[in-house]
């Protein structure tokens, strides 16, 4: 993963014309519905899907990255996610989807994606501003990516993405910590608050991607220089949490 590794933020305001991070989108029980067909139909979730016509996508549009739209039923309390999608006239197609009860704590059946590698939700993982800056407390893991995993995965994820069985790579949902003794006191505020959480929640590792990337919703008012000092953060200033046996089946 990468010791001498920093921290990189994968959330902030724009950069090159797309917000950076993945954004998400709060409805009520009044959204209209569509239909979703999905690559990866067996392990997805059938829906429909509150998708509002301008829903946000992770990269814009025109991205051809992971294209993650995020949708909060506030009023239902249910949380939609796709993976990779796309709309074409009226009609959505997506890599993956996954459909969460916010109300309860049931995970997705043990070998299922989501619209993460893993098979978490995104949502809870994500570094929000209004918790961080507003309210000045991360109260709960935050989601990153690493380049290279093992055919492993620990609860609560249920899904693995590597034919590797190096025991030397990390499985999906391992979690990392942010060592008790490491001294925030010399960084921006915001990121001060960043890393009290990381220290009681830490990261968790949801996807493959590139090391110690942190996933967060993007917010124009995020200082990008700011969160920039997470840098300085480097992959030998946390320790592994045992939260339970691989699954490698």
């Amino acid at each position: 993963m990468g010791l001498e590794t920093g921290l990189h933020p994968d959330f902030g305001t724009v950069y090159e014309g797309a917000p950076i991070g993945i954004p998400f989108v709060v409805v009520d029980g009044a959204q209209e519905k569509v239909t979703v067909t999905f690559d990866y139909a067996d392990e997805s979730d059938d829906g429909p899907y509150p998708i509002p016509p301008d829903a946000p996508i992770e990269g814009g549009p025109n991205a051809d990255g992971d294209r993650h739209i995020i949708i909060v039923d506030t009023e239902n309390k249910l949380l939609y996610e796709l993976f990779y999608a796309f709309k074409t006239g009226n009609t959505w197609s997506a890599g993956s989807g996954a459909i969460f009860d916010l109300t309860s704590n049931d995970l997705r059946p043990s070998g299922w994606t989501s619209a993460d590698a893993a098979g978490l939700p995104i949502f809870p993982g994500l570094a929000r501003y209004d918790e961080i800056v507003e309210k000045s407390e991360l109260s709960h893991a935050l989601r990153f990516t690493v380049a290279q995993t093992q055919r492993a995965y620990i609860s609560p994820a249920r899904h693995f993405a590597s034919s590797s069985t190096d025991a030397n790579r990390p499985p999906m949902g391992l979690r990392v910590r942010l060592r008790a003794d490491f001294d925030v006191s010399g960084f921006p505020a915001t990121v001060q608050v960043i890393l009290r959480g990381l220290k009681k929640y830490g990261l968790i590792v949801a996807d493959n991607g590139s090391n110690w990337y942190i996933s967060g919703a993007p917010d124009s008012r995020w200082n990008d220089d700011e969160l920039g000092e997470l840098r300085g953060v480097k992959g030998r200033d946390f320790e592994v949490v045992y939260t339970g046996e691989r699954v490698t089946q």
